[in-house]
């Protein structure tokens, strides 16, 4: 372990993941934790963040998301698998870090600008949004330097969050003239856009996506609703594989080149029709989701050892972030 490099990323606990998820996401982590000194974190304080007065299913959300992870491949036995609130060293870290941190640093984070684009045209107040909210792009590069982190994996969407770390980061080492913190590198990921069934982003406030744990009766239904070719309205009508804007999409990732070509060819001569494609669609879907949905439901109902991976987790997290927590105030020169 002391060889490798160390990466680390989260997820907010919002509920049951989606496929956007686990092609987006968590099949990169999996592959990364077999080559990086890996820290996974449930991101339970920045929920808070938006939803501070919506918490009745936190506790219930920070489950399903640990279960998503372990179905799908993360190892607590390869990664550092832990809650965000369970390691108070980054809070405390967070509090050292905002000291030097210059306002406008804070407000030109992308995602804040969004917050306020998304208050204006609704005609709210920006007053509204919580000081935690504005300080946490703070507490991210905080999640971050908690480790004294090599890489982050992201989309380039995400590279001005890994930017805003590097800079305070590099702030920090300045001011207190020691080459403490490493500037976190981006490692950029080939996130494929993942589309809902409806054609848009996939994302559970849409209502259009297809969750890991959804039962194979579930996962029928809702491809049954996905878009095909508009402009095919009868099964002998002759379609356009590339203007199904949702369906073929799906079969590009869950299909084999045979069954893809066969897909292909069957909408082209208009022998097969939307509805048998995506029945054959949800058989293979549900295929490649079965043994992940199986492993799942072995660690549903074991309350007991959710509570043992979390709560091991955090405990070697803290060890890493104690140590680089006591560096950095002895870089400051704090009374000790």
């Amino acid at each position: 372990m002391e060889n490798k490099k160390r990466i680390m990323s989260g997820m907010r606990p919002t509920g049951k993941l989606h496929l956007g998820h686990y092609f987006g996401v968590l099949k990169n982590w999996v592959d990364l934790q077999e080559k990086y000194e890996s820290y996974f974190f449930i991101a339970d304080w920045h929920a808070l963040t938006t939803k501070y007065n919506q918490t009745d299913d936190l506790k219930e959300n920070v489950k399903n998301v640990l279960l998503d992870w372990l179905a799908s491949g993360i190892n607590p036995d390869k990664s550092t698998v832990y809650l965000q609130s369970f390691v108070p060293e980054t809070a405390m870290l967070h509090i050292y870090l905002s000291m030097i941190t210059p306002q406008n640093w804070v407000e030109r984070d992308p995602t804040l600008k969004d917050l306020a684009k998304i208050m204006k045209d609704k005609q709210e107040n920006m007053s509204n949004l919580s000081y935690g909210l504005f300080g946490y792009p703070v507490l991210m590069t905080a999640d971050i330097l908690t480790f004294n982190t090599h890489f982050v994996p992201v989309g380039i969407d995400q590279v001005a969050h890994v930017e805003l770390s590097r800079d305070i980061a590099r702030r920090f080492n300045n001011i207190y003239k020691a080459d403490y913190f490493i500037e976190p590198q981006p490692l950029l990921t080939k996130i494929p856009l993942m589309k809902g069934l409806d054609g848009n982003k996939m994302g559970k406030s849409f209502n259009n996506d297809i969750k890991i744990s959804d039962s194979e009766e579930i996962t029928e239904k809702k491809i049954k609703t996905g878009i095909t070719d508009r402009n095919r309205i009868r099964k002998d009508d002759k379609g356009n594989p590339e203007n199904c804007e949702v369906i073929f999409e799906y079969w590009k990732i869950f299909g084999s080149e045979d069954d893809i070509n066969e897909v292909c060819q069957g909408c082209k001569n208009a022998t097969m029709g939307c509805a048998e494609c995506k029945k054959r669609l949800a058989q293979k879907v549900n295929e490649v989701l079965r043994p992940i949905r199986e492993k799942r439901s072995q660690f549903e109902n074991n309350d007991k050892l959710i509570k043992e991976i979390i709560y091991d987790g955090s405990a070697k997290a803290r060890i890493k972030a104690k140590e680089v927590l006591d560096g950095a105030i002895d870089v400051i020169k704090m009374y000790k």
